[in-house]
């Protein structure tokens, strides 16, 4: 089954919340993305897994001619709510609907740990990548650099293991996957980093909504019902929680960049 079949359902469950909450924790990543590239206004980018197009609108502000591609149709209805001027679709990135040697940039920002097949989705990137073009994939740190990894595992105490087969946010983070599977289709890594996230929400209740609107919680509540999930979620929350009630990860993003 291709990635969006599965992922673009699972995405689309709670796309407002995505939208207004969730997406804006990557913004680190983002910025540092954006410092590492140097866009040139004549540079045209394409962000896979656009998600609402937060990149996508700060890419275009620093003069690309951008396009973004999302598994989910609702989300990219938020992207477009967002800022319609710039070209988004939905798609899958397995099977990337562009020519070979399209892009002078493709970004894949926490979206191909959820490919069915990373490989596949990699080599979809390089294909549509020009010669000397640039891919910059972002995904988790390692656990062990990731507070958001032990309230996820906190949580998950209260529930069925996931499918065996079910990707999850840290799937390319450890032992250097991600890395090795770029180096093996062919692209040289010019730079690796590892980037401070600091997870910041005003209330439980904002982390919550955010939190849950993501694509492997979507999965926990369909399996157990939204109400278990939201109450095991509250339980495990505690040790997040501020003197001013606000909800605080610290985590760790790896940018990835190489070039074709």
């Amino acid at each position: 089954m291709s990635s969006q079949k599965i992922q673009g359902k699972l995405w689309g469950k709670r796309s407002k919340d995505w939208a207004s909450i969730q997406e804006a924790t990557s913004e680190a990543g983002y910025e540092y993305a954006l410092q590492l590239l140097k866009i040139k206004p004549t540079e045209t980018l394409l962000d896979v897994g656009c998600g609402s197009g937060v990149f996508c609108d700060l890419a275009l502000k620093k003069g690309a001619k951008v396009t973004g591609v999302d598994a989910s149709e609702l989300l990219i209805e938020e992207a477009k709510k967002r800022n319609s001027s710039i070209s988004h679709h939905a798609g899958d990135m397995e099977d990337l609907s562009f020519q070979d040697n399209s892009f002078d940039i493709v970004c894949a920002f926490n979206s191909l740990q959820y490919a069915s097949d990373v490989t596949n989705a990699l080599s979809e990137a390089k294909r549509v990548l020009k010669d000397k073009g640039r891919l910059i994939v972002m995904i988790w740190g390692n656990k062990e650099d990731c507070e958001f990894a032990t309230y996820m595992k906190a949580v998950r105490d209260f529930f069925p293991p996931p499918p065996p087969v079910a990707h999850g946010p840290f799937t390319l983070s450890e032992n250097r996957l991600l890395e090795k599977t770029i180096e093996g289709i062919g692209l040289r890594i010019i730079d690796n980093t590892d980037v401070t996230s600091v997870w910041n929400y005003p209330s439980v209740d904002v982390a919550l909504k955010g939190i849950m609107s993501a694509g492997p919680a979507a999965r926990t509540i369909e399996t157990i019902g939204f109400e278990k999930v939201y109450e095991a979620m509250n339980m495990v929350i505690g040790p997040f929680i501020q003197q001013n009630n606000s909800v605080v990860f610290n985590n760790k993003l790896r940018v990835v960049t190489s070039v074709k």
